[in-house]
């Protein structure tokens, strides 16, 4: 009887690049059921239209992991930790996004009503008057803005 010849290790058929993709665990060829950043995006998103903002921020986490620094995968993260009442990881998020566009009026209101849930009522408002200046006809800004920072009476001001 002849020796079989040993196994040969499947190389995913005549793709040159089969070889590849076990080379690196990390691409997402390598695990066919690794959700995308854009899937883990939709999915988080779903669980905040649902109100499961502790879930959706697990899920956001994800694809703030595979896309850093991504102003579309932090604003809704953001969002999540806030609702979930986890205010210092929204205040962080908040910022990096601020980081990556220092003129997203939404993203100084976001901070703004994180810092004031924190009682850093002074930051909220230097973030307020931002959305205010960037976005001038937000009603929404404006009145956030007045809470905390009341205009001064006459009587005040004697």
């Amino acid at each position: 009887m002849a020796n079989p010849e040993p196994e040969q290790p499947a190389t995913g058929g005549d793709r040159p690049d089969a070889d590849l993709d076990r080379a690196d665990p990390d691409l997402d060829r390598a695990d066919p059921d690794r959700e995308s950043a854009y899937a883990l995006l939709q999915r988080g998103q779903a669980l905040i239209l649902r109100r499961h903002h502790a879930q959706a921020a697990v899920v956001l986490e994800r694809a703030a992991r595979e896309e850093p620094g991504k102003g579309s995968i932090l604003e809704p993260l953001g969002r999540a930790f806030h609702h979930s009442r986890q205010f210092e990881r929204a205040r962080e998020t908040f910022e990096e996004l601020l980081e990556v566009d220092p003129s997203a009026h939404w993203a100084h209101f976001a901070l703004a009503a994180t810092l004031r849930k924190l009682g850093r009522t002074g930051e909220a408002r230097t973030h307020l008057r931002l959305a205010v200046a960037l976005c001038p006809t937000s009603d929404l800004y404006r009145r956030a803005l007045a809470r905390v920072d009341p205009p001064t009476s006459k009587t005040d001001a004697a």
